[in-house]
């Protein structure tokens, strides 16, 4: 190191000149007290010269020395730690001068400690980030499942209110269809019993006027025949006369009485339409009264599951909003976590390895260095 054995060299000198001085103190202080042997107290500068450059060619021999140790230490412990930077290193100490190995040595230093104080800052500041992207995420992904879960529920709901409408329309409308065929029938019925009842009334008018007719025939027959026994008796004209026709004296009570049964029939049948109309007529008002019964709570039904499924319809429109603003959220999350990746998570050495690795590098380089370096 030129430098340095600039600096042993003019220390030398000076030395060799407080020395002189010294001597020529002395030598007065000895003449004042006549001592005259020269020898004791005289030193030749030759003498001192001859020291300085000993000790200036030993001092470059210990500097040769000491480069070629750190160039070896140096690329030593970088084939440990596998350290380009400590190899580079071991072969600028070859190459350069101790001196500006030493500068090296110390920039190196200040460098790996401004990494390390910088690193640190980034590693807080990244495991902050990750934390709170973390937590964000999952916060966004639970929120994503219950959000979908929510519609998913809803949209059942809704489908199966949309089922239910169905069939209670479907329902109303066969109560409509009922009601109709019931109409219809009920009128139809009407209409026969009416007609039973009018020819049943009919029959019996005509057969009573024939049981009258009759009946009032006979009457007069029966005194015809009486006439008739009472000339006999007189000597009345003989059979074929001209006398009227007192009919079927004998049998005028059978003819009466079989109109009589069919009059009887006629009577029989008129009440049984009556009362099968009657009865026909109760039963239909009573159908009828069920079914506007059946209708009024089926269509109140239909109206409240319409308006309920039109109030999920809502509350499902307003999920489905949530559920998209909360995926961009997480989708956000997600774009910002891949840019915290090439930053903040560890392709190689972890954070540790890399400050172990550091430290050693470090601690190396201050083994290197001359032990006059300040920190």
């Amino acid at each position: 190191d030129k430098k340095y054995l600039a600096d042993l060299k003019t220390t030398c000198q000076k030395k060799a000149g407080d020395f002189e001085e010294r001597q020529k103190l002395r030598g007065e202080a000895l003449q004042g007290h006549d001592v005259t042997d020269e020898s004791s107290v005289e030193i030749p500068g030759e003498k001192l010269d001859v020291r300085c450059a000993a000790e200036v060619k030993t001092a470059s021999a210990l500097a040769q020395l000491r480069t070629a140790q750190v160039a070896r230490f140096l690329q030593r412990e970088a084939s440990s730690l596998n350290s380009r930077l400590l190899s580079a290193l071991a072969e600028r100490a070859r190459a350069d001068p101790m001196a500006k190995v030493k500068q090296m040595i110390e920039q190196l230093i200040v460098r790996l400690k401004d990494q390390a104080k910088e690193e640190t800052t980034k590693k807080g500041w990244c495991d902050a980030e990750m934390s709170t992207n973390k937590a964000t995420r999952e916060e966004k992904s639970d929120a994503v499942s219950s959000l979908q879960a929510e519609i998913d529920e809803l949209e059942a709901h809704i489908s199966k209110l949309g089922e239910e409408i169905v069939g209670l329309s479907g329902e109303l409308t066969e109560l409509d269809n009922a009601a109709s065929e019931a109409t219809s029938l009920r009128q139809k019925e009407e209409a026969k019993n009416e007609a039973t009842v009018k020819e049943a009334k009919e029959g019996q008018d005509a057969v009573a006027k024939a049981i009258m007719v009759l009946k009032d025939f006979y009457a007069k027959a029966g005194q015809s025949t009486a006439l008739l026994q009472s000339s006999e008796l007189h000597g009345a004209p003989p059979v074929f006369s001209d006398e009227p026709y007192t009919g079927m004296q004998k049998a005028k009570g059978g003819v009466v009485a079989m109109l009589e049964v069919i009059e009887s029939d006629f009577s029989r049948m008129e009440a049984e339409a009556t009362a099968s109309e009657a009865a026909s007529k109760k039963e239909f008002e009573s159908f009828v009264e069920e079914s506007k019964i059946t209708k009024a709570e089926k269509s109140k039904e239909v109206e409240h599951k319409t308006s309920s499924k039109q109030q999920k319809k809502s509350e499902l429109i307003t999920l489905q909003a949530d559920l998209q603003g909360t995926e961009k959220e997480l989708d956000a999350a997600e774009v910002y976590f891949e840019k915290l990746k090439p930053d903040c998570l560890d392709a190689g050495p972890s954070y540790q390895e890399r400050k172990a690795r550091r430290e050693q590098e470090m601690k190396d380089l201050k083994e290197a260095r001359p032990a006059d370096a300040v920190e």
